[in-house]
């Protein structure tokens, strides 16, 4: 296959309501959506997912249109490319730069996909008709208004649950989310909010048997990780802490999780991921698909790379109608007793909305030529 032209677009989502973590809040979502066209007139469709702030990673929407247009684009644009792992490799000059590496790289996996007449999950190596899906909340103004969410998402069948904890909102809040609820499959998410200082207070969460702990101290820390998961019957689960393969190698190796939140764009795309998810199969490692209140094209990736066997726990791949008022594909991905369907149909298996995003852009850049861009 060879791209002969890339149209980058940027535009905001208003989020129904506000996601709240430990590192801020969330309303209305940078999007940035690629469209990569194939000299045979095929099309295939990434995501841009970073924040507009460097909060999660250092990446942000900004940085992610810099390094597309400025240098990634123009290593694959006219360029013969035999299979998508090809572009992992090719993209080994340009350090980190990881979620705008997952975008076009993710927009060429669609190309392949429907060039070689199947469904993305297929050409990844995807076996599963469903995949299980748990929902991450984010903090709430008060404990009752969490409830509230909490027993609306188990009513419509969710397999698991993910809570935000930081310092002030943690033991309290779980306590009372095991007294209210009893032992549904639980999970507390800190986004790097404490440190070793907090071990007491870490190890205390251990009664409430929770499924895991998620990425509670720094984020690019492996080693204290492992010194923490010595002390805690409590797994651990790394996220910002796992950007490659040679991360999961490093945090097997010391012991520093039993568990692995898989987000594409955090490691640099679905080559990387499925790198890992491999490894942690030959390792006994538990997986799971994490989320970045992605668009309806990020969406449609999670669900492919979550029906790979390896992936052991309910993943975060909400239906979208749980975040937008109107997705950019159609059907809009729906979650049915807790279960997403793995669509049939070739490439994404979703129809990307090309009029909308076009009505809906701020901005719209096209690269055509192998050096250089056409700014519309």
């Amino acid at each position: 296959m060879k791209l002969t032209e890339v149209t980058l677009y940027t535009m905001k989502m208003r989020m129904k309501t506000p996601f709240i973590t430990s590192f801020g809040t969330v309303q209305d979502k940078t999007v940035i959506v690629i469209k990569a066209t194939d000299e045979t007139g095929v099309i295939g469709w990434g995501e841009g997912v970073a924040f507009d702030a460097p909060s999660y990673t250092e990446e942000t929407a900004k940085t992610t249109l810099h390094i597309l247009k400025d240098f990634l684009i123009p290593i694959v644009l006219h360029r013969e490319i035999a299979h998508p792992d090809e572009v992992n490799s090719l993209f080994q000059p340009i350090r980190r730069n990881m979620m705008a590496k997952s975008a076009i790289e993710g927009a060429i996996w669609d190309v392949y996909a429907q060039l070689t007449d199947q469904t993305l999950a297929t050409a990844i190596g995807g076996t599963r008709d469903k995949i299980a899906i748990g929902i991450s909340i984010g903090l709430q103004p008060t404990s009752e208004q969490l409830f509230q969410v909490i027993e609306k998402r188990l009513n419509e069948g969710y397999k698991r649950i993910k809570i935000k904890i930081k310092p002030g909102k943690d033991i309290e809040l779980v306590r009372a989310i095991r007294e209210r609820f009893g032992t549904i499959p639980l999970m507390a998410d800190a986004n790097s909010a404490y440190t070793m200082e907090d071990l007491p207070l870490l190890k205390e969460l251990d009664k409430y048997e929770l499924m895991m702990i998620e990425q509670p101290l720094a984020y690019d820390d492996l080693v204290e990780h492992a010194m923490l998961q010595k002390t805690l019957a409590t797994p651990i689960c790394l996220d910002e802490s796992i950007t490659s393969l040679a991360d999961v190698k490093r945090a097997v190796m010391l012991g520093s999780c039993k568990v692995v939140n898989l987000k594409i764009a955090r490691v640099g795309g679905i080559t990387e991921a499925k790198k890992i998810h491999d490894y942690c199969v030959e390792q006994g490692i538990n997986l799971w698909c994490g989320g970045m209140l992605e668009a309806g094209i990020g969406r449609a990736h999670a669900v492919a790379i979550s029906s790979l066997s390896g992936f052991t726990m309910p993943g975060d791949t909400a239906g979208s109608s749980h975040y937008w008022y109107e997705d950019i594909i159609e059907p809009e991905v729906v979650v049915e007793n807790g279960f997403i369907q793995v669509p049939k149909k070739t490439g994404l298996g979703y129809k990307v909305k090309q009029s909308f995003i076009e009505q809906s852009a701020d901005q719209k850049i096209v690269l055509s030529k192998r050096l250089g861009f056409i700014n519309t």
